[in-house]
């Protein structure tokens, strides 16, 4: 049988989070209540495009929400709808997130998997987070796998990537850069992971690479590429999602 072209595949997989939100409340997917519009006023020393940065993220619902809930950023929302969607975060499982700062997806990570055993990891230093170990090392560095597993006490349930270079502005260079994370990170996920467990990385609009693309299928029993509804419209991320692990 042919192999669908990446596009193909791509436009087969994404799925949009319409299914099974939680109502809005604490422990929800979705922001709650209405919030005034914030109007930022010019200031001396701050360019057009810090100000319009300002004013979104000043009326962002999910940035708002986030602070109301002591979530770290706005991300954690996008791991939220993820889960909702696809419950990768069961009771007492045990979770790895890859490019952990400034803490987000781990606070969600210990709050679902209730009990579970959540270990964090990223360059940028992070603020402890009660129910989590979260190392400030390069996931890099020849050890860090092995500190990893080791933390871990037993094989991962769930290995979580938002890892991402920062933006160059060169569309090519962002998109292989990224893919290289998103690589990296399955072939740490395919050495720790228990049969039947989940993945999860961040890749950029146009899916990932036709080489990962096959390397997770061959991996795991479904992928799908998804963009949360949290995550920005006008941004090209998105989210390889695989779950069941052939080991």
């Amino acid at each position: 049988m042919p192999i669908p072209s990446l596009s193909q595949s791509v436009a087969a997989t994404i799925e949009f989070m319409s299914k099974g939100k939680k109502k809005s409340g604490s422990g929800s997917s979705v922001p709650t209540g209405r919030h005034a519009t914030v109007r930022v006023k010019t200031a001396r020393g701050r360019t057009v495009s810090q100000q319009r940065w300002l004013q979104r993220q000043l009326n962002d619902p999910y940035v708002v929400e986030a602070k109301k809930r002591g979530y770290r950023s706005r991300a954690a929302f996008k791991l939220l709808q993820l889960d909702d969607q696809f419950r990768l975060l069961k009771p007492k499982a045990r979770v790895i997130d890859l490019g952990a700062a400034p803490g987000g997806w781990t606070q969600v990570s210990v709050e679902r998997t209730k009990g579970g055993v959540v270990i964090g990891i990223d360059l940028t230093p992070v603020d402890p987070i009660a129910g989590a170990t979260v190392l400030a090392k390069d996931f890099y560095d020849d050890d860090a796998p092995e500190v990893l597993t080791k933390l871990l006490e037993g094989p991962a349930d769930v290995v979580l990537s938002d890892m991402a270079a920062k933006a160059t502005g060169e569309t090519q260079v962002d998109h292989i850069r990224i893919m290289g994370l998103a690589e990296a990170a399955h072939d740490f996920a395919r050495s720790v992971l228990k049969p039947g467990g989940a993945f999860v990385a961040k890749v950029l609009r146009g899916g990932t690479e036709r080489t990962l693309l096959d390397r997770l299928k061959r991996d795991f029993e479904k992928v799908r590429h998804v963009k949360p509804e949290a995550s920005r419209a006008d941004s090209a991320e998105m989210y390889v999602v695989a779950t069941g692990f052939r080991g």
